[in-house]
Parts: structure tokens; sequence; C-alpha cells
């Protein structure tokens, strides 16, 4: 029997994408946050005995960079020696070194990177694209757009931002909503719809609402032809979200600010949720993710991924129901390579693993590095 290998080197790296804009939603307009000016990355590389390597990326938009930088790098040492085909053992080794800061949060997003980058490494070894190693239900996703529509955003450049999109190959638009004045929103959302046609639409809430603005807002929009409404409530108000999916005919789509499989437990055993919306980074890597599409799937829920389409590609191509990617092209820069729009899709990568490489770019704009081996 052929030995197994063994991981013998891990770099961690903490990075700092700045924005070309500061970015506004609805959590800026309440005050409850600041305008998004930067985006922290967290990048790993597990290096084997053998040569092999795998990268693996994490982030934290706004605060949060720095602690899951020092939690990477504090548990590690824990993957030194170990067998790079035994993730699932490996990543709750990495939860119990670090048991006490608990099971969500900045802890398991940064063992969302080491987790990455041992499936990366897998697929590479396997000279497979990782949703080929999975096992995957189709070679491309539908993807919306989500950057061409923020609440700063004025009206007649939402119109040719989306132009631009559709033109690329993007199959959707999605736009902020959450103004202030509630009427503000339904103008914009109005313009859109006409000036889109039939073309899925999308309107996002980020969280803005209370039950009774909710309610009078779904209500308003639910003739409007929408994909989804998104997060019209706090997102972890699971019993509100299950009265507005049972009351309004327009799907409601949540998930994306929560840490855990067991926090998205709440939103489908309420069946709060027609879309369920995880972050591979955010729930703790792509093992976790993997255990809450199974879940997802028996519930017959639609996917559609928040954020990092570069990772979420893959494991929307692995889903056999109605998914969406969310298309940014904030991360570009960050790689060498770039992924294809067609057709209103996003088409799989044909390279191994995540078929991903760092730019110089990312390498200019690291802040802090450390390398553990044994």
């Amino acid at each position: 029997m052929p030995m197994s290998d063994a991981i013998v080197k891990v770099d961690i790296a903490s990075a700092r994408l700045p924005l070309k804009e500061p970015i506004s939603d609805a959590k800026v307009l309440t005050g409850r946050q600041r305008p998004m000016t930067e985006v922290a990355f967290l990048f790993t590389t597990i290096t084997t005995r053998d040569g092999h390597e795998g990268l693996g990326i994490s982030y934290s938009k706004r605060a949060g960079g720095p602690a899951q930088f020092a939690h990477a790098v504090e548990v590690a040492p824990r993957l030194i020696g170990q067998d790079p085909s035994d993730i699932g053992k490996i990543w709750t080794s990495l939860v119990w070194a670090g048991a006490s800061v608990g099971r969500s949060g900045a802890a398991t997003q940064a063992i969302a990177a080491f987790d990455i980058a041992l499936w990366d490494l897998k697929a590479r070894r396997a000279g497979l694209p990782l949703a080929k190693l999975i096992g995957a239900e189709r070679d491309a996703v539908a993807t919306y757009n989500t950057s061409g529509g923020f609440l700063h955003t004025p009206i007649e450049q939402i119109r040719d931002n989306a132009d631009r999109s559709l033109a690329a190959g993007i199959g959707g638009i999605k736009i902020k909503v959450g103004q202030p004045d509630w009427r503000e929103d339904l103008r914009r959302v109005e313009l859109i719809r006409e000036h889109l046609g039939d073309t899925p639409l999308m309107v996002d809430a980020n969280q803005q609402w209370d039950r009774a603005q909710a309610n009078r807002m779904c209500r308003a929009l639910d003739g409007m032809n929408l994909v989804w409404i998104e997060e019209p409530l706090d997102a972890y108000d699971a019993v509100g979200h299950a009265e507005l999916a049972q009351r309004f005919d327009t799907p409601i789509a949540s998930g994306e600010m929560l840490a855990s499989i067991g926090e998205h437990l709440a939103l489908i055993e309420h069946r709060s949720v027609d879309f369920i919306q995880p972050d591979a980074p955010r729930v703790g890597g792509i093992t976790q993710f993997l255990k809450l599409l199974t879940i997802a799937e028996q519930r017959h829920l639609s996917l559609a991924p928040h954020f990092a389409m570069e990772i979420h590609v893959h494991l929307a191509a692995t889903y056999p129901h109605t998914t969406w990617v969310e298309h940014f092209d904030w991360l570009e820069p960050l790689f060498n390579e770039r992924l294809e729009t067609r057709d209103g899709c996003l088409v799989v990568p044909d390279r191994p693993g995540l078929g991903l490489s760092l730019s110089d770019q990312a390498r200019a704009w690291t802040v802090a590095t450390t390398t553990v081996t044994g």
C-alpha cells in the first residue's frame, strides 16, 4: 500500500483589496455601518511532501480581517504532518484547536481558507476542476450582477451598468432597496423593471425593514415579476421570513450573513426561504458548504451563493436544483485568471482545482504574512 502524503508547509497572507469607490447599501443609509472602502482577504497555500499545492481564500468586509489572520496563524501548526486527503478530519481538528471561540464567525472563517485550500489541492492532484471532482450537474451556472446596483448609484448609471452586464453575457440584474423613503425604492425598481423588460431582476433590502415595513414592501413588489426579494428582515428572523415566504408569491432569499450550518438550519426548518444563500468562506469552507447543500436539496430549495463567484461557480455547478451565482468583478485583480460569462451563465473553468493563482497585484496588497513548517 503506498504511503500517504503529508502537509509540510502552510503559507498565510492577509491582503486588503481597495474598492474603486465607497459602497453603500441600506445598512449605511441607516447609520449601522460606514460605506465600504475595502475588502480584507485571507489567503493560504498548503504544500505537501510530494510537492502538491492548494490555494485557499477567505475574506471579511469592513472589520474582521486581522482577527481571521491571527486565528489562522494560531491554529495552522495543527495542519503540519496531516494527510491532505483527510479534509473532514482536518476541519474537525482545527475547530477543536479553537473550541473556546466557537464554531462560527471569525474562527471558522479563518479555518475556511485552509479547508478551501485542501479541496483545491485535492482537485489539482486529480487533474480535475473542483466541480468535476465533487460531481458536476452542469458546465455553466446562471449568473446575475450585483455590483452595478447599489443605493448610492444614480438610476441612470444603474441602467447603463445593467446594459453593460447583459452585453457581457450576464443573465440577470440585482439592485439594492432600503431607501429611507420607501416610495423612492418603488420608483427605482419600477424604472429598472421597465428598462429591462423580461430580464431576470432581483432586489436586496440588506435587512433594512421591520416586519410591518417588509409586509408593505413585499406586497408592493409582488407584481413586478422579481426572481426574489433578498433579506427583507434581520438575517436571524427565521419566523418573520417564513411569514413573508408563505404570504407572497415572490420568492424570498436569505442566508448570506449566517456563519454556520446551524444558523442556516433555522431558515430551512421554518421554511423561511425559497432561495438559500450560503457563503462558503463564511460557513467554514467547502466541507461545511457541501453538507448544507445536502440538507437544502432534500427541501427542494433553490440556491444562490453569496459573493466569491470564483469559488461558488464550482459549488453551484454540483447542485441539482435551480441555482444562480452572484457576479462581482471586484476580485478580478487578485487572480491571474478570469471567469467566462456566456449566454447568461458563468462557465465552470476547465483548469484543475479552483483554477486560480494569485496575481502580482494581490501580493502588492498583502499586509502580513506567516509561514508554518514542521
